[in-house]
């Protein structure tokens, strides 16, 4: 590492102890522009342009989810996003739970969402739905609207941003089976619109961790340099008026995995690691389980998985107990987030079989 690079890193390290440790709460941070100044007259061994290098690496640091340089490589990355199918899996559980993985939120997803949920009630008798959108992007908001008035058959505000605002539409026809939507720190844009419209409206409940807070619209202003920086411009309201929070939504139900876990059980939901499951740090859901071996959990009573349902009211979970696959049978999955989902599933059946009794 050269010099200079030793001293932008040192100073970018100077900055985040004084802000941790001696400033405390952000609203006692200095003035930019004054502590910019007194560096620039004060702090040795720095040249002016490291200074401008480092305040700008902070910034974009800091605003990483609302503002981007565009570099070569973004715009690679912004055309392979493209090529997402926007559904890119469909299975079902227990022959009753529907699993549809959502790739990319764009034109024509509400069309195959509604495709596919055909094809799965054609062969099963479905009791409920689990919409994947971990990993799942796109910046196509009124897409999102669309994909969630499918589970919507009244009149109602969904999704709101700058002159735009979408309804849903009454219908006879709409999904109306108990709805859980898995999310992540990678469910970005309008596949984090669609999550809050379906839970605003009281559609469908969010397991997972927190998402990206990228949902908004964006601007790409050019620099003086050529450069280019998009800028998230207006923000996206749901339903209620509220908008979209900047740090992204939180789950209902929280299930903390290291990211390196979380991608392992994505792309193999049966898989079994060899080290224990992170722990959440919320407490148990539901023992709604199908006959296998796991750790008994606490049982969710009626009351509660009532609320869930009609109010879409916050619960905790955890993932405390190991989950192993039966190998015998792939009919149970290990991953933690999408065990949460059908246990809950589960849970609202037989909930909904008592009140029908």
């Amino acid at each position: 590492m050269t010099g200079s690079l030793k001293k932008g890193a040192l100073f970018c390290s100077l900055l985040g102890t004084i802000t941790a440790t001696a400033l405390g709460a952000p609203d006692s941070l200095p003035p930019f522009d004054q502590l910019y100044k007194a560096l620039r007259s004060n702090l040795s061994g720095l040249a002016p342009e490291e200074l401008d290098r480092a305040a700008t690496r902070g910034l974009l640091n800091e605003l990483q989810s609302r503002v981007t340089l565009i570099t070569n490589s973004a715009g690679a990355s912004s055309n392979r996003v493209q090529e997402i199918p926007l559904v890119t899996k469909v299975s079902v559980f227990d022959t009753a739970f529907g699993y549809v993985r959502i790739g990319r939120v764009d034109r024509e997803l509400a069309r195959d969402l509604r495709q596919e949920f055909n094809e799965l009630t054609k062969t099963n008798k479905l009791k409920g739905l689990v919409l994947d959108l971990r990993y799942a992007t796109g910046f196509d908001y009124a897409a999102a609207a669309s994909a969630a008035d499918l589970f919507l058959d009244t009149d109602q505000p969904m999704l709101r941003w700058a002159e735009s605002s979408i309804r849903s539409t009454p219908k006879a026809d709409a999904i109306k089976l108990p709805l859980v939507l898995l999310v992540n720190q990678q469910t970005t844009g309008a596949a984090e619109a669609l999550a809050a419209a379906l839970r605003d409206l009281r559609a469908g409940l969010l397991i997972g961790s927190a998402t990206a807070g990228q949902a908004s619209l964006y601007k790409e202003i050019t620099l003086e340099g050529g450069q280019r920086l998009r800028v998230a411009s207006s923000p996206i309201h749901v339903g209620n008026g509220r908008p979209l929070p900047a740090d992204g939504l939180k789950p209902d139900i929280a299930v903390a995995l290291s990211p390196e876990d979380e991608k392992a059980y994505f792309e193999d939901a049966y898989r079994v690691l060899s080290k224990p499951l992170a722990q959440s740090d919320q407490s148990s859901t539901s023992a709604f389980l199908s006959g296998t071996n796991r750790a008994s959990r606490r049982r969710i009573n009626e009351a509660e998985l009532v609320r869930i349902q009609r109010e879409g009211s916050p619960i905790d979970s955890e993932t405390g107990s190991r989950f192993f696959r039966d190998e015998s049978s792939r009919a149970f999955p290990t991953d933690p987030a999408l065990v949460r989902a059908l246990d809950l599933l589960k849970g609202l059946t037989v909930v909904q079989q008592k009140r029908a009794a």
